[in-house]
């Protein structure tokens, strides 16, 4: 009993073994929420933790969502498309159907780049609306 005893503990110390260092991304110096990333902003440092799930290139000119501080290690999802749209910024809101396109003027409750979901009141109506951000800076609408 005592031999078995010593396997299962010596299988369960192999088990719960720390984790060996791996690449990770941080910053070279504290970047505040907003502020445009550039590619001296970040390097790989060896840091306890998962593999680096991408590269310095991919992060190179996106927008810090959160603030950023100096050697510590960064997700990918800390940065987004650069802001096109600002809080309370005055937007061209777009529905477009089959035969139909509706364009009207709204307040952006929100800031985001393109692609980015924001919410919209639209001055017309003040119903709030949903929609993507445009290359231009519009707010398309899907419903």
């Amino acid at each position: 009993m005592r031999w078995r005893a010593l396997i299962v503990a010596l299988v369960g110390v192999a088990a719960f073994e720390a984790p060996g260092l791996a690449d990770t991304l941080v910053p070279t110096r504290t970047i505040r929420a907003g502020d445009i990333v550039y590619l001296d902003d970040l390097r790989i440092q060896q840091t306890a933790g998962g593999p680096l799930a991408f590269k310095p290139d991919d992060i190179a000119g996106l927008e810090a969502r959160r603030i950023l501080y100096a050697g510590r290690p960064v997700r990918r999802s800390d940065f987004g498309a650069p802001s096109i749209v600002e809080r309370n910024q005055i937007v061209t809101l777009v529905y477009q159907s089959a035969t139909l396109t509706i364009a009207t003027e709204g307040r952006a409750l929100g800031r985001g780049g393109e692609g980015d979901v924001l919410r919209v009141i639209n001055l017309e109506s003040r119903s709030t609306v949903t929609g993507r951000v445009a290359a231009n800076g519009a707010v398309w609408v899907s419903q």
